[in-house]
């Protein structure tokens, strides 16, 4: 064992008994005074030795520190450089989809899910951690090896279920391992476990977080990065950068509100904008008698100049659509999440909830300046405190003065991804120009009966049921739920192409993902469709595009990989409220598939927990 892994090791477990024991944060009990909310983190206070410990704001999590490792090219790489997992398999000449290697190499990862107590912009608050960590511990695997994660639900105070879902991941001959409880398992009950076994089958960036509830808005997500062929060459790889707005409120209390019959709780405001975790907060804000410490911290980052540097992006967020930069620096996007891209340049990225942009950027800023990178929540989302700021450090910089950097003007004008035209895959696949099935699903809101306000896709509202998955009831035959029309189930059958027009005549954004594939992105914009597709030969894929207010997405995909796949808007409080259907793709080969006892127990095990804890699902579950 290599001194460096010792060292971190103790490192950690230091900080993670530091952070059972958050003694260092001041109460604020004063009243809320007037304060300039255009600066609520008091940037005029900034003093780095001054910051919380990183065993306070963040657990037992390194990112956001300037101790965070860079990531290497690939896992286990050799003094071959060009020796790779995936053998000659290239960005340029390789279908991911039909192609993908098989290792052999297993990755094994083991999670313990606990409440715990963090202040990651310096407000005191419980929530749910992954190994005490806040973000979860990063998986990292080459393209082709096999993930493994025992996961072990140790919530008390109160109990709880839970499942994780691994964004992005095809999950071909695997559906039962995407994580969706009420779909594809049951919840993991309190005290229970459950291995998850699944192909890295795409590479890139993503992140993986629980789909039970909104339990991921309460701390239940991390990163996830698949090694694999580059299409733009760089020189360091800095690693994920998470992008989250952030809620002082538990998750449960915010969902209880979302559900409630106050159409002034229906969308909870973000109190505050994260970077990897991080970020000040201005405590005279707290009236609650909540610990509360100005000046928490911000997250840093490392630029050599005259080297290239790739930053992997990802808005793992509740709500908040984000604008992403750095002060000064040009972003080179080369990916939109699992799919390579040729390269092209912006200042500013656009991301929705869910979505991924691997960006490279060249240091070619003053070795003597420090910048500042930003995230900035979009008007159209609804927040406190839109602005979230790390640093970027050259090497002569002044490490306790803060950047004096001026921002990118941002002219963009709606809540919307980057225009269709811009993006390009790398790996050019046409799709079906006459689909064998078109869906066309409308996007509405209610107010049911007992006056809760419900979304709905073609006038109904999802609600799923914990104790009946869909796909193990389609495993053995049960694909037709006429009892269940709330379980928003469309039956695709054996068609090879399933094309789907979103209409969204509302005023909200909606960021749509579709598990179990990249999506073609045909076409996207204000008003309806008109027939046109964009880059028919080579459209667009990925797996979240930003549906805009007032508008429409078209989207396609061929129908290759047999399951149940949900199909949701990811803001947490919309899915909350039904924004969900459930694609269920080739049910006669869903009979076939062998799907592992432990799927069973796990339902056995649910069935005993709740047959003594009813368990008090207020929303769609999801």
């Amino acid at each position: 064992m290599s001194l460096f892994f010792i060292l971190q090791s103790s490192l950690i477990a230091t900080i993670y008994a530091a952070a059972l024991n958050p003694t260092n944060i001041r109460p604020n009990t004063s009243p809320a005074s007037p304060v300039d909310t255009s600066d609520p983190f008091t940037l005029s206070s900034f003093n780095p030795n001054t910051w919380l410990p990183q065993s306070l704001t963040n657990g037992a999590s390194i990112l956001g520190t300037l101790q965070a490792p860079t990531l290497p090219y690939f896992l286990d790489q050799n003094s071959n450089a060009n020796n790779f997992p995936w053998g000659s398999r290239t960005a340029q000449n390789t279908n991911p989809y039909t192609q993908s290697p098989t290792t052999g190499q297993v990755r094994s990862y083991d999670f313990t899910i606990k409440r715990g107590t963090i202040a990651p912009d310096g407000y005191q608050k419980d929530v749910m951690l992954i190994n005490g960590q806040f973000p979860g511990p990063t998986i990292e695997a080459n393209w082709g090896d096999t993930i493994e994660v025992n996961v072990h639900n140790e919530v008390t105070g109160p109990e709880e279920g839970t499942a994780l879902h691994w964004h992005g991941l095809l999950q071909k001959d695997t559906p039962w391992e995407d994580g969706v409880p009420a779909v594809e398992q049951c919840p993991i009950p309190p005290g229970k476990s459950l291995q998850y076994s699944f192909k890295a089958d795409l590479y890139g960036t993503s992140w993986y977080h629980s789909h039970y509830s909104a339990q991921y808005a309460g701390g239940l997500f991390g990163p996830m990065i698949i090694y694999g062929p580059e299409n733009v060459k760089y020189d360091i790889d800095l690693g994920p950068v998470l992008l989250t707005d952030y809620f002082h409120p538990q998750y449960y209390d915010l969902v209880e509100n979302v559900m409630g019959t106050n159409p002034a709780l229906f969308t909870p405001k973000s109190d505050n904008n994260l970077i990897n975790g991080k970020m000040n907060y201005n405590c005279s804000l707290v009236t609650d008698g909540t610990p509360c410490q100005d000046n928490a911290g911000l997250s840093t980052f490392r630029f050599v100049p005259g080297k290239k540097h790739r930053l992997r992006l990802i808005n793992a967020g509740a709500e908040a659509l984000q604008y992403f930069s750095i002060d000064g620096h040009t972003l080179t996007v080369i990916a939109n999440d699992f799919v390579p891209i040729q390269p092209y340049q912006t200042e500013i990225v656009t991301l929705g909830i869910g979505q991924r942009t691997d960006v490279i950027v060249e240091a070619n800023g003053n070795v003597k300046e420090s910048y500042w990178m930003r995230s900035t929540i979009a008007s159209c989302s609804f927040t406190y405190q839109p602005d979230a700021l790390a640093i970027v450090y050259y090497p002569q910089a002044n490490y306790n003065s803060q950047p004096t950097s001026t921002a990118w003007n941002n002219t963009k004008t709606t809540c919307a991804n980057d225009p269709l035209t811009s993006t390009t895959p790398y790996f050019p696949i046409t799709p079906a120009p006459n689909p064998a099935t078109t869906i066309t699903l409308t996007i509405g809101s209610t107010i049911n009966a007992t006056g809760h306000k419900l979304w709905t896709m073609n006038g109904e509202s999802y609600r799923g049921d914990y104790n009946a998955p869909v796909l193990l009831l389609a495993n053995t035959g049960n694909d037709s739920y006429p009892y269940s029309p709330e379980w928003n189930v469309y039956n695709t059958g054996s068609n090879s192409s399933i094309r789907f027009i979103i209409n969204n005549p509302t005023g909200a954004v909606h960021p749509m993902h579709l598990h179990g594939h990249n999506m073609f992105v045909l076409n996207e914009g204000v008003g309806t469709w008109d027939g046109t597709v964009v880059n028919p030969q080579n459209p667009q894929r990925r797996d979240v595009q930003v549906l805009q207010k007032q508008g429409y997405i078209v989207v396609q995909i061929d129908a290759d990989n047999p399951g149940v796949w949900p199909f949701h808007c990811h803001i947490a409080w919309h899915v909350s409220a039904g924004l969900y259907i459930n694609v269920m793709e080739r049910p006669k080969d869903i009979r076939n598939y062998d799907i592992p006892q432990a799927w069973a127990q796990t339902c056995r095990d649910w069935a005993a927990f709740t047959g003594q804890d009813v368990v008090d699902q207020i929303d769609s579950g999801l």
